[in-house]
């Protein structure tokens, strides 16, 4: 007999796809047990609908209900044991998953090698092992650091609710390995591998870490960092957090590639968000109200899903500013934003979108900056968490804290696709401070960041004001109402209860540059 999966009073051949009760076979036809094969093999975890029609049906289009009837008849065939039929348990609208009996893996002919590993299925949302760095100093010594930078990389992506992370003790067994990651992968059951090395050399440490997709061996994300080693330990830290900064934006990027190729009618409520994501990021009506439609259907699956309230929350915001002013957006987006902070207590993006709301167009800049300090205390990594608050400190006429927030946040992911806000944040607060030159510079990086942004020329208009540049300015302005027709500077001013003097200082330049008050 071939390879088996045994569990309760059950045996599963897979080679020859057939299940035994004790001797006896079960009438089970060949989807069905593939798709059993399949939840044996990752019993306990959740399997996607995705991942079982794949299995039963490679490289075809189907509908859900042909996965349903194959499910209902591998219950039937377990029900001949009692309480059998409930060891499948589905997942609504993302799957199903073993509950049953512990499964025991077996070849009657050949005994598997010691320290064999089985080769796991991918969870229902994005997985990432950090493997052991190598330590490049030749001192044995030195294998502390980078066991540390391994630990607290894996601690701070721990945090990130969205994101399946293996445990350490898991990983360990690839130190002092040459590895092939798209192997690693297998054996996790993880779409991502980190992996990376640790060179100490006098007073210096040169940390290099890489980010693959185990499906396809590409790169996602590669970075070095060269620094002193005076104190090793906050150089661990500081790395970590840099990481980690990096890494969750990179493979979000990674994951809406994903989602973008799958099939419309096979989308979750975590896949709807995935696909709204780019569009929640421009920042502008049109392409909100379409991440709204997806976003609509991501809440109707999954009422409580925080992280698509909080975009949710964000679109009625940008539908708010740019779209009239409506009260109507306005209430939307703080009720989304409600929502957010109820069901996201442990999301940090989805308390850092709620509070954003709640300070922006709820102008309770308190409660915003209680849920972005909750969300820095789940992950201190959120670059999303420093680009948004730096922004409402800009607002408040705080310039020196928005400076510093913006400097943080891009620090932490330097390519985020909110870059746009985190730059619009200190050409405000330079402007206000009267460093018109820096203001400039600043409002320049984000039309680069973002050029469809109608806010990022108004801070360009206002700085080009202010260096006697009237010919650009109005060029600037002409830009802003040919994104922003309604826009009106002392509405926009009100709508994000701007700070008086800063109000003063950037609506003089605007009216300036020849843009309505």
């Amino acid at each position: 007999m071939a390879r088996t999966l045994a569990f309760g009073p059950f045996r599963l051949d897979a080679e020859a796809g057939i299940l035994f009760r004790g001797s006896e076979p079960a009438a089970l036809g060949r989807r069905a047990v593939a798709l059993l094969t399949l939840l044996l093999g990752r019993e306990g975890c959740p399997i996607p609908k995705e991942a079982l029609i794949e299995a039963a049906w490679p490289a075809q289009a189907i509908e859900d209900s042909n996965l349903t009837v194959q499910i209902a008849a591998i219950r039937r065939a377990l029900e001949e044991h009692d309480g059998g039929g409930c060891w499948i348990e589905t997942l609504p609208r993302r799957g199903y998953r073993y509950v049953g009996p512990a499964v025991t893996i077996y070849d009657p002919d050949v005994a598997p090698p010691r320290g064999s590993i089985r080769h796991l299925a991918l969870p229902d949302r994005p997985s990432i092992a950090v493997l052991p760095f190598v330590n490049m100093s030749g001192d044995p010594e030195q294998d502390y650091v980078a066991d540390g930078m391994v630990s607290d990389i894996i601690t701070g992506l721990a945090r990130i609710k969205w994101l399946f992370v293996i445990a350490q003790n898991s990983t360990a067994i690839y130190k002092a390995r040459a590895v092939d990651v798209k192997q690693v992968g297998r054996e996790l059951g993880v779409r991502y591998v980190l992996e990376g090395s640790v060179r100490k050399a006098g007073g210096s440490l040169r940390i290099s870490a890489r980010m693959i997709d185990a499906s396809t061996g590409t790169h996602v994300w590669v970075e070095r960092y060269d620094r002193s080693s005076d104190d090793v330990f906050a150089l661990q830290d500081e790395i970590a957090v840099s990481a980690v900064g990096a890494i969750a934006p990179s493979v979000r990027r990674a994951e809406i590639d994903r989602v973008k190729r799958k099939r419309p009618d096979s989308l979750d409520a975590y896949d709807l968000v995935l696909r709204a994501q780019s569009d929640v990021d421009s920042g502008m009506p049109e392409q909100v109200t379409r991440a709204l439609t997806l976003l609509d259907r991501a809440i109707q699956l999954d009422p409580e899903y925080a992280l698509a309230h909080g975009n949710a929350a964000m679109c009625h915001h940008c539908l708010f500013l740019r779209s009239g002013l409506q009260e109507a957006n306005r209430a939307a987006s703080i009720r989304h934003a409600r929502s957010a902070l109820i069901h996201g207590k442990d999301d940090a993006a989805a308390l850092t979108l709620a509070g954003f709301s709640m300070g922006m167009d709820g102008h309770d800049r308190d409660a915003a900056f209680t849920a972005l300090e909750a969300a820095l205390a789940i992950s201190e990594s959120s670059a999303l968490t420093y680009i948004l608050g730096s922004v409402m400190f800009g607002w408040a006429g705080e310039a020196e804290r928005a400076i510093a927030w913006s400097e943080r946040g891009m620090r932490l992911s330097p390519f985020d696709p909110w870059a746009f806000a985190a730059f619009d944040a200190q050409a405000m607060s330079h402007l206000l401070r009267g460093r018109y030159g820096e203001a400039c510079h600043a409002a320049h990086r984000s039309v680069q960041a973002n050029p469809a942004h109608s806010i990022t020329y108004v801070q360009l208009a206002a700085a080009l004001v202010k260096l006697g540049r009237r010919e650009e300015a109005r060029r600037a302005a002409a830009r802003v109402l040919e994104l922003h027709p309604t826009f009106r500077y002392g509405r926009q001013f009100a709508g994000v209860n701007c700070a008086p003097e800063l109000a003063e200082v950037l609506g003089g330049a605007l009216r300036s540059a020849g843009l309505p008050e």
